[in-house]
């Protein structure tokens, strides 16, 4: 690093014509350009200046050089212009990965907006039940269904919201015990155990299913579920968009709120265009459960 710090250096003596024009554009003393100039020449083992107290002539092996200094100059200076430009309009790939079931009404709604306003973004959107890693798969941003335990990662609590145990009418009507079929996603783990709380009075109610069903997705679940086949956890953001027939087990019962967090490598400085994504996906969030 020492060294690009010198052939900087060198480039700009060049280009202003002496040591005292590069030091009072750089804004440094004489001697410490000339420090960074000598250094350079006894590293190369080559002069590449021949100075006279009128002026300054290259060497042959100075004319090459510099060239080259140049380069990295005119490459650092866009680099760093290029930086400039993200932090006054969001633009670049954005990778974002969210549940299946806050794709469609949470992320789409809220990035096509983002996607509108500012066009020179690339937006890459992953709809996964599975939990990628922030990491390895790139991800600049993830919302999950619950708090994350990996603490290297900066999570921000978006909202709540509270799942629904639903089946179709028919199911509901037949009435629902341990044998009826529960529709259990990966997300969910091993263990199936839900305790309701009425809604007036707070006293609690166990459901613990005996026959399981397990899938990958959360639209394989709805599948299973608008077909009759048992009983599921849906969003309740969700439970008006899906069959008319789905409805609420337990109607006088809920299950707890469930927190929804955003998570991101970035430890302090977020991108302008992760900013704004997780802006919009946050408004939209706040804007669906308030309907």
């Amino acid at each position: 690093m020492n060294n690009l710090r010198h052939m900087s250096v060198f480039a700009h003596i060049v280009e202003q014509g002496s040591i005292t024009a590069a030091a009072e554009h750089l804004q440094l003393s004489k001697s410490v350009v000339s420090q960074h100039l000598k250094g350079l020449e006894a590293e190369l083992g080559v002069a590449l200046l021949i100075r006279t107290t009128r002026k300054q002539s290259l060497t042959v092996a100075g004319k090459s050089f510099y060239k080259h200094c140049r380069d990295i100059n005119n490459l650092v200076n866009t680099a760093c212009q290029q930086v400039r430009d993200t932090l006054e309009e969001p633009q670049g790939r954005v990778r974002i990965t969210a549940p299946d079931a806050l794709m469609g009404t949470l992320i789409v709604p809220a990035i096509a907006r983002v996607i509108k306003q500012y066009p020179k973004l690339i937006i890459e959107l992953i709809s996964t039940d599975k939990q990628l890693s922030i990491v390895s798969d790139d991800i600049d941003l993830a919302i999950r269904v619950g708090e994350s335990e990996i603490s290297s990662l900066k999570q921000r609590r978006i909202g709540e919201f509270r799942d629904l145990l639903c089946a179709e009418s028919e199911v509901v009507t037949r009435g629902v015990d341990e044998n009826t079929l529960y529709i259990a996603n990966t997300w969910q783990g091993m263990v199936f155990q839900h305790l309701l709380s009425d809604k007036k009075t707070g006293q609690t109610l166990e459901f613990v299913p005996g026959r399981l069903c397990h899938v990958d997705s959360f639209n394989t679940a709805i599948a299973l579920i608008t077909e009759g086949a048992g009983i599921g956890l849906i969003p309740e953001f969700l439970v008006g968009q899906i069959q008319p027939t789905v409805r609420e087990v337990f109607p006088e019962y809920q299950l707890p709120p469930t927190p929804v967090y955003a998570l991101h490598p970035y430890s302090q400085l977020m991108p302008l265009s992760v900013f704004e994504c997780l802006a919009a996906i946050e408004e939209q969030f706040q804007t669906v459960m308030q309907k």
